[in-house]
């Protein structure tokens, strides 16, 4: 058995990889593959149909905001947003918390002007920025939720006085938001949602089509939204594998369900790095993921040694970033706590053996 700690692509609920394997074969009984089909038959439009509305049934989704599944992923959205929500002019605000925030200013950077009102780069990014001013005149404020390679997540949202627009990739679907606090959500599919080749969009009705930007027809929010993500052929694969994965989310009991998992997992880890003398945590205490959980050796020596001893217990996906070094876990949604309790197992093991 493997126990996968991949950043991404990563685990999916084991159901969901068999349901899906059967509909390549024949999709729901109708003598065709799930990878043939039509997006136009009317048994995709169902599909299409149950994912938008289990997104929003899942995260309580008010009215007047559209759900879009859209090509790219997370990165097309660097580019879609401020296209779409940027006007002439104005001035997009961000917060510089990691990796995918600086590369999703460097595409804001195109379309008009980027102002970074908080950093954390000065210490490799190892916490979140807090107590920062947003400008009342801005376009909209900008923060990645959860940092997968340096392993900090934003724990609570800024208030604004502009539209807060989130990257949620890596923690969208594993802990309960208010979508109502929001302009824009986007997030790539393949942590928690499914797998990679879609990215999910949850936008404010009245930001659409507000830049006075022309636009390509497929960077365009509200030709997506006019057309329920149909306007071209969508990713029909990921978009299914999705909704399997939302079926599953949905009969665990929900997001409130997921999220206490997802804490017990966390806590779990964290304090066997904290009580584990071979072993520290990278980032601050009270900005650590409860989707990427990163580490290091205290001496550097021991690193490839557990590495070695990881591999021989079957654990994948463990080594750090080389931004950060050490090991990274990544728990998401679908990782069951057996599998955190193997890796503690482990570090324990390794423990006892350098004693």
């Amino acid at each position: 058995m493997k126990y996968n700690f991949g950043a991404g692509p990563c685990i999916l609920p084991q159901e969901v990889f068999k349901q899906a394997a059967e509909a390549v074969l024949n999709f729901e009984n109708t003598g065709l593959s799930i990878l043939e089909i039509s997006h136009r038959a009317p048994e995709f439009d169902a599909i299409m149909d149950e994912g938008i509305a289990l997104v929003k049934e899942l995260l309580n989704v008010p009215e007047g905001y559209s759900v879009l599944f859209l090509h790219g992923g997370a990165s097309l959205q660097f580019s879609m947003l401020p296209a779409n929500l940027l006007a002439e002019g104005q001035t997009a605000v961000y917060v510089d918390s990691g990796t995918w925030a600086s590369k999703a200013m460097k595409e804001a950077k195109l379309y008009g002007n980027v102002e970074v009102i908080a950093s954390s780069k000065d210490a490799n990014y190892s916490y979140i920025p807090k107590d920062y001013e947003v400008p009342a005149d801005a376009a909209y404020l900008h923060v990645t939720s959860n940092n997968t390679i340096f392993g900090t997540e934003l724990h609570e949202f800024p208030k604004s006085p502009v539209p807060l627009v989130s990257d949620m990739s890596s923690d969208i679907m594993s802990r309960q938001i208010n979508v109502a606090d929001f302009g824009l959500i986007y997030a790539g599919a393949q942590k928690n949602i499914g797998p990679a080749g879609v990215a999910l969009v949850i936008v404010k009705d009245e930001l659409i089509g507000k830049s006075g930007r022309k636009l390509p027809s497929m960077l365009d929010y509200k030709i997506h939204a006019d057309n329920k993500s149909l306007y071209n052929t969508p990713p029909v694969f990921s978009i299914y594998a999705s909704v399997l994965t939302l079926r599953w989310l949905k009969a665990k009991g929900g997001i409130a369900q997921i999220e206490k998992e997802n804490i017990a997992k966390a806590e779990a880890l964290y304090a066997e790095i904290d009580n584990n003398p071979l072993f520290k945590g990278t980032c601050a205490v009270e900005d650590r993921s409860r989707m990427n959980v990163t580490f290091v050796t205290v001496n550097p020596d021991h690193e490839k040694p557990f590495l070695d001893l990881a591999k021989k217990k079957n654990l994948v996906g463990i080594k750090g970033h080389r931004s950060v070094g050490g090991f990274r876990a990544s728990i998401y949604n679908a990782l069951p706590i057996e599998s955190v309790n193997e890796l503690i197992a482990t570090m324990r093991e390794f423990a006892a053996s350098q004693s």
